[in-house]
């Protein structure tokens, strides 16, 4: 069983930054494409930024592209999450996960192994 932790959130105000970092102890980290999903309030969880195992891939949800960054630190067991210039409609709870699938998954039934979760509140 692999187990995520994602640290980071917080409260920031719109147009601030934020980095969320997402650390398992687990040995196999490298050969696991990690990905970044949200959940809203009453909405479903949605995907927000993937990453591929060697990090050479990444792959955005298009209301983050420009502002968001995932990478990823594999000797440190870590991903990461840099939110740049966000906006009320950022406020979310966000979840780090790890998939074994083979493309650039998106979907939340590819990815296997989930976080906690971290709130991020962004305020006008």
């Amino acid at each position: 069983q692999v187990a995520l932790v994602e640290t980071g959130g917080g409260t920031v105000q719109a147009g601030g930054s934020l980095r969320l970092s997402c650390v398992t102890h687990d040995l196999t980290f490298s050969g696991l494409h990690m990905g970044w999903f949200r959940r809203a309030p009453g909405k479903e969880r949605d995907f927000v930024a993937g990453i591929s195992k060697t990090g050479a891939s990444t792959w955005y949800v298009d209301s983050v592209k420009g502002r968001f960054t995932i990478s990823r630190d594999n000797a440190k067991n870590t991903v990461y999450l840099q939110m740049n210039n966000v906006n009320p409609e950022d406020t979310a709870t966000y979840f780090c996960a790890a998939s074994l699938a083979k493309n650039e998954p998106r979907l939340r039934n590819q990815y296997i192994y989930w976080g906690q979760g971290t709130q991020v509140t962004v305020s006008q």
